[in-house]
């Protein structure tokens, strides 16, 4: 934990489970469904999955569960059941059973004890200790063997913290600039295009097409076989459906990686190119992104569609804009076909009827649209590079390798 196992002076280090408290979230089943409730009156049920997407799908009676499950500002969360090794702060609601709350004792600072919590090895270690054969399970008593390392005096935990803290508000502040972008651009589309439907009179000078007259391809990816990547150094990005959030964003802290030579070789019709637009048809279906430069000769499997534009510089806000809106997601979810899991073909896709304005109001649009998007790229440029910095610093941090100047000894 220590560089070079030597302890920084003024640091202590013990198993975490002399320092924290575990309290884990509500189960809910037959005997304990009695707790659910309407919106109405009730704050969200966290489970896995709605602490990772934001979501929230039911609704706890406050009155009705134990005091240590309802999480209030700055409460530590991490995952313990399928999904291990996940850590949360600043969630409101009651804490589903899948995860447990972490209660740091007084020695501790809580937002020191998130961003410990947040690193790699971390992550990697809890994967290993978890039980369980049909999926992971980390129990308490797990949780507390790991080693944590941390300053004596609590004002240097909450110095550490405060500097990791300030780059994620920065990520923040860009992300939510980033909402402010995507709504003001949509509703930009809507105004200029959103009047004219399939079947109406349309101005002089626009036509009707399909999709596919103006791509190059529209393809799916392929999912290498597991016993093909044994052995092998994996390096190149391989997207899937949950790396997209529901705004449209990749999440790519955890991508994960495939091997160079099965990326070129078995797939390699799947390679995917800068401003190829990306779309999701199987699982959850209608999640929309653009291939951004750092993701340029990635791959995915076989949930996405990628969407190559034949003038994607003329037409690349167009149709991402329009796969977006609220009339072309109804139309392919009318078309999902339910097998092992929901799906949509690229067939499907390829026929979408799609309204091509004229060139001389494209130009004018693409005046107001272009600069919206030039910020949302840069913004998500600066997004990739404060996350960089913040876990290169992390490590450095917790270990003592970067001392805070005012609490050197």
């Amino acid at each position: 934990m220590s560089v070079d196992n030597n302890i920084p002076n003024g640091w202590e280090e013990t198993p975490i489970g002399n320092v924290v408290e575990l309290a884990q979230g509500v189960a809910i089943n037959k005997k304990t469904d009695f707790i659910l409730c309407d919106e109405s009156k009730g704050v969200p049920l966290l489970k896995i999955n709605n602490l990772l997407n934001n979501t929230v799908d039911q609704y706890v009676d406050l009155n009705l569960v134990p005091q240590k499950t309802i999480l209030e500002k700055d409460d530590i969360v991490f995952t313990r059941t399928g999904q291990v090794g996940w850590v949360f702060t600043n969630k409101f609601g009651v804490l589903h059973n899948n995860s447990f709350k972490v209660i740091p004792n007084d020695n501790l600072n809580k937002k020191f004890i998130y961003w410990f919590l947040k690193q790699k090895h971390i992550f990697n270690y809890v994967q290993k200790v978890a039980s369980g054969s049909a999926q992971p399970d980390l129990n308490h008593g797990a949780f507390k063997t790991i080693e944590i390392l941390f300053p004596s005096n609590i004002e240097e935990q909450k110095a550490i913290a405060n500097i990791l803290t300030a780059f994620n508000n920065k990520i923040e502040n860009l992300q939510d600039q980033n909402k402010t972008l995507e709504t003001t651009a949509q509703t930009i589309f809507k105004e200029w295009f959103g009047k004219h439907q399939i079947g109406d009179e349309l101005p002089n000078g626009w036509i009707v097409g399909e999709l596919r007259n103006l791509t190059e391809r529209i393809s799916k990816g392929t999912t290498p076989k597991k016993k093909d990547l044994k052995g092998l150094k994996t390096e190149i990005p391989f997207l899937k459906v949950k790396d997209i959030s529901k705004q449209g964003l990749v999440k790519k802290d955890n991508l994960e990686l495939i091997p160079k030579g099965i990326h070129e070789n078995q797939l390699k019709r799947s390679i995917l190119e800068t401003d190829d637009i990306l779309f999701s048809i199987a699982g959850t279906i209608g999640r929309v992104t653009i291939v951004d430069k750092e993701l340029n000769a990635s791959n995915c499997n076989q949930a996405i569609a990628f969407i190559r534009l034949k003038d994607k510089i003329k037409f690349k806000e167009y149709v991402h804009l329009w796969i977006k809106s609220k009339e072309i997601q109804a139309q392919i979810n009318n078309s999902i076909v339910q097998g092992v899991q929901a799906n949509v073909s690229l067939t499907v896709l390829g026929n979408l009827s799609i309204n091509i304005p004229d060139a001389s109001k494209m130009n004018e649009w693409k005046k107001l649209i272009n600069p919206i998007y030039s910020k949302l790229e840069n913004n998500v440029s600066q997004i990739q590079t404060l996350k960089k910095t913040r876990d290169t610093l992390l490590p450095k941090l917790m270990n003592g390798q970067l001392r805070i100047d005012d609490f050197k000894e």
